[in-house]
Order: C-alpha cells, then structure tokens, then sequence
C-alpha cells in the first residue's frame, strides 16, 4: 500500500505541474472560458481514476471515490467565495493569482492528508468519534445556512497576526516572491503579501477541511480513497475558481444547499449503526441538491439592490 500511497503523491505533483507550467503559463487563454475548459478536464480525470479503481478494487470503493469527490467538490465551492475575498483583500495581480493558488494548494493537500490519516485512525479505534463527527457536521449545516451573509476579514486571520509578530513584511509585492533580503536600506529577511496571502488561504482551507474531510469519512473509512477524493476535488479548484468568480454570488441558493447536504450526512453518520444508507442514495441525494439549489438560483435570481 505505501507503494500505492508513492505513486500517487507523485502523479498528484506531476499534475499540478501541468497545472501551474503548461495550462497556466503565460500566455495561456485566461478567459473564463479556457478556465471552464481547464476545470471539464480535471473532471474527466476524477472520472477517468473512478474508471481505474473500478477496475483496480471493484464497484463499491469505485462508487465511494466518486461519491466523495462530488461532495468534496461542492463542499469545495465555499473555499471560492473565501479565496475572492482574500485575493481581492490583498489587491494580489492577477498575473500573481495562478502562483499563490498553486502553492496553497499544494499545502492543503499535505495539511489535508495528516487530517485524513489522523481521522481514520480515530474512528477505527474509538468508533464514538463517528457519531461526533455527525453532530459536528449537522452543527456545521445549521451555522452555514444561518452565516451564509457573513464574511471574514483576512486582516484579523489568527496566523497573519502572528506571522507578523515573527516576521516584517514589506508593504509591496516583489514579483512571485515570498521572501526577499533586505528592504528600502534595511537588512534582514522580509516576508511579502505574496506569503502573508498564502498562509491566509492555508489556514482557511484548513477551516473548511475540518467540515468537508469529515463528510467524506462518512461515506469511505478507506484513507486513501477519501485522500484520492480530496486531491481531484481541489486540483480543480483553480480552475473552477477562475471560470465562475464573477458568478458565484448569483447563486443566491447555493449555500442553503451546502447547508443541507452536511446536514444529511451528518444525520448520515448518527444513524448509520442502526441503518446503513448505500453509497449510491448518497450520491444521488448530493447531486439532487446540488442540481435544485443552482436551478432555484437560476430561476429566482436575487433582486437588483435599490440605488
């Protein structure tokens, strides 16, 4: 299995090298048109690896990889509106976007793997954690529907403070840089934007990972599916962020439908020792709310403000 584990973190990196030097280089169609096209082909890569394991390990953890690939995915679509918030906060260029995307996702990835590992070995051992997790999530539903208006200030993330008490950071971008020696005559080592923005999009990709991992949990205990799933649902992420930033808020539904799918797995998890719900009812019951919410939004779109 450690071989499995190997190739596959070495296939994930060959992918999000493709990602960020050859779909992204410079140059590239950066329309949201080419971003949607970007976003079907990692689409039909997650289904192309659903093929694989299908052949692989059979139907079942086929089915549970695709499962939790489409919940991960449009539990993901939140990390959209806090990533427009954080890079629009930060006036990061937008030639500098693709690059601190890149790299965080890469973090989120390492940050999101020891979550997994460390969650699976919990519920294996302490059965009772599954069942916390479920009110967690039912919890985690509820506060989402009711905070759905709500949004963040970067400037008062808990890490950025605290990356300022460690380091200076000068009050300009430098390129693609992190870091840079010495600033207007001074000495030392300075952090830029660049890096306060990253551990901005880390931190609060982790927040999420603490409600979307969970979920996934529910449908497979097997690590490295629910690792696989969590992979192909964020190496879209980029590109996904890219086609539809500019429409995300006219989907003034999508967040009550967020809200209930953590709230029905979440209910999931608390009853499945008296009643297992298949794999498949999950994602049909997913993708059900998935689709309602987007076509309520469609069809009921928000009132124009009154000026």
């Amino acid at each position: 299995m450690l071989t499995i584990w190997i190739a596959f973190n070495l296939f994930a990196l060959a992918m999000l090298a493709l990602d960020l030097l050859v779909l992204n280089r410079p140059g590239r169609d950066s329309s949201p048109r080419g971003a949607l096209l970007r976003t079907a082909v990692w689409f039909a890569l997650a289904v192309g690896f659903a093929g694989l394991v299908f052949v692989w390990q059979g139907r079942q953890l086929a089915v549970e990889f695709f499962t939790g690939y489409v919940v991960e995915l449009s539990l993901s679509v939140d990390n959209l509106f806090i990533f427009l918030v954080i890079l629009r906060y930060f006036a990061v260029p937008e030639e500098q976007q693709h690059r601190v995307l890149f790299w965080g996702i890469l973090g989120a990835l390492v940050l999101r793997g020891l979550l997994i590992l460390t969650g699976v070995s919990l519920i294996e051992r302490y059965h009772w954690v599954f069942y916390i997790l479920g009110a967690f999530l039912v919890y985690s539903g509820i506060r989402l529907g009711i905070t759905k208006d709500e949004t963040s200030d970067p400037s008062r993330n808990p890490a950025v403070k605290a990356l300022r008490r460690l380091i200076p950071v000068t009050a300009e971008y430098h390129g693609g840089r992190f870091f840079i020696r010495g600033w207007q005559g001074h000495p030392g080592l300075y952090a830029t934007p660049l890096f306060v923005v990253l551990v901005v999009i880390e931190t609060s990709d982790l927040v999420f990972a603490v409600d979307s991992v969970p979920a996934v949990l529910a449908i497979t205990l097997n690590a490295f599916i629910v690792y696989a799933a969590n992979f192909f649902a964020i190496l879209g992420l980029r590109s996904l962020f890219f086609a539809v930033s500019g429409l995300m808020k006219g989907f003034r539904f999508l967040h009550a439908g967020l809200a209930l799918i953590l709230i029905l797995i979440g209910l999931e998890m608390i009853v499945e020792n008296r009643f297992k719900v298949p794999t498949l009812v999950t994602l049909g019951a997913v993708a059900a709310v998935l689709v309602t919410s987007i076509a309520a939004s469609v069809m009921f779109p928000s009132p124009p403000k009154q000026t």
